[in-house]
């Protein structure tokens, strides 16, 4: 194998050599969106039946609002006719990744090694992985599609790459914003090659796509940071098909009052702030219940820190696959996070009808309007979540009307017909355009 099958991609080549102070021996080349080969379009494009390709570099189906995003795109796309792939790494075989990981890996490191005198790990792995999902995407017949759509930065880069010779429509979804996430988190340093190296994709991703439809307008900054023109961007909130469920209301005091958090157990979830705000209430939550439903790596932590601050009304219920059913006898359901896109537990919540409180992250201002669908609080603030828990604790009547407001909004804008049918907008706008 030699280099140019490894690094197919010049402008990462020469974004290593700037950070490592080489003169590049390549260029990079923007890509052309005047595509060489001609589509036969449907003038009719409300009409048209698609088939669509949805790539993701992570295993799907998956626990998490990645996978649940994708089966809903999927679900309600197929609804409507249109014929939906899905492409992840777990549908190669472990066998095959095994052999082309030890084909790729050596001829990896030479690379790095005699081109920068050493190899970065986290880099060396990332490229392994992208050569795999490229090994993989060879067996898949994109002439046969109409739409590409990436659901992350890699699988833009990888299908932009590939789509030059087909000229497809290709959509970008960004799940989050990779590069300054993990520096926030110190994942990788700020000035780092890490840095460099992901921001280049990055990029490439937004140059590489037709259009972007992301989930919030708190992308649209950060993406023009990037590179991207506003009007090549359109926000479409996620919608979710959503169980009826009878609310089961607290007829007599006896019945305690039930406060819930579904989320995973990870460390940008916040569950260690929604305790200590806990600790703050002891004298009003002596009626209270606390669902903690989900599992992670912070459930002995957090377990610990419960006993410690005695937060007796707290109970960990572990994953749960009857989420609804809790939350149609939840009163308030909250969301620490402090690092978040556009939590699918919170449109859950509001489906529900029930009272929310979550954080100034991400897309959730945009879900939750303050003090009337919900209350909004600074992520990483115990006190300000203790003085919201409070509020709603004590205020039956504020409880009732955010929790009547919330559903209200939800079904009117947070649906999964509403969510398809904007997304099909953009597609067929693009035909039509081109």
């Amino acid at each position: 194998m030699n280099n140019e099958i490894v690094f197919p991609y010049p402008y990462v080549i020469e974004t290593l050599d700037q950070y490592y102070g080489l003169k590049s021996h390549s260029s990079k080349k923007s890509v052309s969106k005047d595509r060489s080969k001609k589509r036969v379009l449907s003038r009719k494009g409300s009409k048209k039946k698609f088939s669509i390709l949805i790539a993701t570099f992570w295993s799907f189906p998956h626990v998490g609002g990645l996978s649940n995003y994708i089966a809903t795109l999927s679900k309600g796309l197929k609804s409507q006719g249109h014929k939906v792939d899905i492409i992840s790494p777990n549908q190669f075989s472990t066998s095959k990744v095994k052999q082309f990981r030890e084909i790729v890996t050596p001829n990896l490191k030479h690379f790095f090694t005699k081109r920068y005198g050493s190899y970065n790990d986290r880099i060396l792995n990332h490229k392994r992985l992208i050569y795999v999902y490229e090994k993989m995407l060879e067996t898949v017949e994109l002439e046969k599609y109409d739409i590409l759509h990436a659901q992350d930065l890699f699988t833009a880069n990888i299908l932009g790459r590939f789509n030059e010779g087909y000229g497809k429509p290709l959509f970008y979804t960004p799940h989050g914003m990779f590069t300054s996430n993990r520096l926030k988190f110190n994942i990788i340093k700020k000035g780092s090659v890490e840095e460099a190296y992901f921001t280049e994709l990055e990029s490439k991703a937004i140059e590489y796509a037709n259009h972007i439809i992301v989930l919030s307008d708190s992308f649209r900054e950060p993406l023009i940071k990037l590179g991207a023109k506003n009007r090549n961007i359109t926000t479409v909130i996620t919608g979710i098909d959503y169980p009826v469920n009878q609310r089961q209301e607290k007829e007599t005091s006896s019945k305690k009052l039930v406060i819930t958090c579904v989320a995973r157990l990870g460390p940008r979830k916040g569950h260690n702030h929604l305790f200590e705000a806990l600790a703050r209430l002891k004298k009003y939550t002596a009626n209270v219940e606390v669902l903690i439903v989900g599992d992670g790596q912070m459930r002995e932590a957090l377990e610990k820190q419960k006993k410690a601050l005695g937060l007796s009304m707290v109970k960990f219920l572990g994953s749960r696959d009857d989420v609804s059913v809790i939350l149609s006898k939840t009163d308030i359901f909250v969301l620490p996070t402090i690092n978040d896109s556009l939590p699918i537990s919170i449109i859950e919540a509001m489906h529900s009808g029930t009272a929310v409180i979550s954080t100034n992250c991400g897309g959730i201002p945009e879900l939750i309007k303050h003090n009337k669908t919900g209350i909004i609080v600074e992520p990483g603030s115990s006190e300000e979540l203790a003085h919201a828990l409070k509020f709603l604790i004590i205020n039956r009547e504020a409880r009732y009307k955010m929790s009547k407001n919330a559903k209200i909004h939800a079904e009117n804008h947070l649906t999964i017909d509403n969510m398809i049918r904007k997304i099909k907008h953009v597609y067929t706008d693009f035909w039509e355009m081109n």
